[in-house]
């Protein structure tokens, strides 16, 4: 999966040779989505670590990245980590000011849709039935 994210280098960590075959490079993106800005951690992988070596804490860029997700049993116990796993950086198309919109997260495969009125699950969808009264439940409050 494909996407996208626009946003300011908070940190730039050092390339971290995790095995002899792989390696890695981490850092962290600002994103102002609503109120608060929130710090998204984002890695390059293999001969990718050096596309942020172009760029400073504190310059606007514009990403594009995979989820990737992974499991493995852990003493008998399944466990999960996600990575977001950047492979082109460049910058923003504003320069140096924070966008006036907030972040922007898009999915680069598909173009979305605008969400629909009505939930469209038909697990979720409420009844038309109305509510019990307080005679009809069983409940202890």
């Amino acid at each position: 999966m494909a996407y996208e994210a626009t946003g300011r280098l908070h940190e730039i960590f050092d390339e971290q040779q995790v095995s002899e075959k792989f390696r890695k490079r981490e850092f962290v993106l600002e994103v102002v989505d609503g109120q608060y800005p929130e710090h998204i951690k984002f890695q390059l992988v293999q001969d990718k670590t050096a596309l942020i070596d172009s760029f400073k804490v504190g310059d606007e860029v514009k990403i594009s990245f995979n989820l990737r997700g992974r499991g493995f049993n852990k003493n008998g116990q399944m466990l999960y980590f996600t990575n977001l796993e950047a492979w082109r950086l460049e910058p923003a198309a504003g320069g140096g000011s924070a966008p006036q919109g907030g972040g922007n997260y898009s999915q680069q495969a598909a173009p979305r849709a605008a969400a629909p009125a009505a939930n469209q699950n038909p697990n979720l969808r409420a009844s038309a039935a109305p509510i019990a009264s307080d005679d009809d439940n069983d409940l202890p409050f």
